[in-house]
């Protein structure tokens, strides 16, 4: 079993460079299905899920080379198959991605249900109305679901909750559909505005992406494309709240501002001081800031991918600070980690009620999801003496090369194996 071992009372200084974005990279490979050409894919992250969804569409007939260290080609000229691998979809709940696709190429897709982390229900029945407003006729049995189509047709779908991987799945189906779809109550997250733009490069016709109604007009044949996946505004975020919770100075290289004004805005109230630089975003900090209230929100709002993180952080803030979570209702698994390491948490119905203390003290915690697991490294930086993280698979799912890159900033971080304990 391997753990991350956190010394914490180190300031932070240096810089720190973001990689690709793994939410929009996922969704971006899985459009590559749409097109009967070649593409190429820059700064690809060297993540676990974006080895899934890789090993994904090679199941299925894509051919998959690299090209450097951060390249792909992807070639799904001859798909061989509508039925990916149960073994692989059920890792990771972006799998599911590949429905869309499938159903504009071949006509048909069966795919089991979706695992991923257990962070509440997301359920998939909104991409499935859109699927089945296209067209798409449904059939679900002992955990599979299986869509067929003799034709999409465009249509006007009305998403009941702006939902990221509903947007995408219906947005790549439309663009191969016969006539003009129209989202409503779309997701306007950058990662879509980046799928969109990786389509339209494919020559499809995307329209809108980044509000809250997209239009897309359907195209019988998408060609291959070259593309760079935008920078990742979660890792970034989590880099800039560690410099925050630890204290120094910290630039975050290879960002996009703009994607990140909801968490420097809630930095900003803490006491940090944020400026915007040409090579990107330096945050400095004293370390222990003010106590502040977080609601989380569908973007542009305050990411719920960035709660567990904040929450971290205001566990030594100075005040009680109240953190509303609104979008998956079992995303505080993370608090009784943070009690464990001396933190005054109270739940109460969908807030957290944190009452800053002056110290953490490290203890052995276990990461029960992907962001969980980044808020216990942010615990760890402001804890006395040594934290141990096991369940460390989660992190790897979303963070590339993050024990190098932390190293490099000041943080006391190693990755050790134990190879006689068994993980409860």
């Amino acid at each position: 079993m391997e753990k991350l071992i956190v010394t914490g009372g180190t300031k932070l200084e240096g810089r720190i460079k973001v990689s690709g974005a793994k939410n929009a990279v996922l969704p971006i490979i899985a459009a590559s299905l749409l097109a009967e050409g070649e593409c190429h894919l820059q700064d690809i992250p060297q993540l676990a899920d974006v080895d899934t969804i890789t090993q994904v569409i090679k199941s299925i007939g894509v051919k998959v080379s690299t090209t450097g260290n951060k390249d792909l080609v992807l070639n799904a000229g001859e798909l061989t198959s509508s039925e990916p691998p149960e073994e692989w979809v059920r890792k990771m709940r972006a799998s599911f991605l590949v429905m869309g696709p499938l159903l504009a190429r071949l006509g048909h897709a069966r795919i089991s249900m979706p695992g991923g982390c257990n962070i509440g229900s997301r359920p998939i029945d909104l991409h499935l109305k859109g699927l089945t407003a296209l067209g798409a006729d449904i059939q679900m049995s002992h955990g599979i679901i299986e869509c067929s189509a003799k034709k999409l047709v465009g249509s006007r779908v009305y998403l009941d909750f702006p939902s990221v991987g509903a947007t995408e799945n219906i947005m790549m189906a439309a663009s191969r559909a016969e006539g003009t779809t129209v989202i409503e109550n779309a997701a306007e997250e950058p990662e879509i505005v980046d799928l969109a733009n990786f389509i339209n490069g494919m020559g499809g016709r995307v329209y809108g992406a980044g509000t809250n109604i997209i239009r897309i007009e359907g195209v019988p044949r998408l060609k291959g494309a070259n593309h760079t996946v935008i920078p990742d505004r979660i890792e970034a975020g989590t880099y800039m709240i560690m410099a925050a919770a630890a204290g120094g100075d910290v630039l975050v290289e290879n960002v996009i501002s703009d994607h990140l004004k909801p968490a420097m805005a809630k930095l900003a109230e803490t006491g940090v001081t944020i400026d915007e630089e040409d090579s990107g975003v330096r945050v400095r900090s004293r370390g222990r800031g003010d106590a502040i209230d977080v609601k989380t929100l569908p973007y542009p709002g305050f990411p719920t991918d960035m709660q567990a993180q904040m929450m971290a952080y205001l566990t030594t803030a100075r005040g009680t600070s109240v953190v509303t979570e609104t979008v998956f209702e079992n995303r505080f698994m993370h608090v009784n980690e943070l009690r464990r390491m001396g933190s005054n948490i109270v739940i109460e119905g969908h807030s957290a009620v944190v009452k800053g203390v002056s110290r953490l003290t490290g203890a052995p915690v276990k990461a029960s999801d992907l962001r969980a697991g980044a808020a216990l490294i942010i615990a760890g930086l402001v804890a006395e003496g040594k934290t141990e993280i096991c369940s460390i698979h989660h992190i790897d799912r979303g963070y590339e090369d993050l024990v190098v890159k932390l190293t490099g900033i000041g943080v006391d971080i190693k990755r050790k194996v134990y190879p006689d304990e068994v993980e409860k």
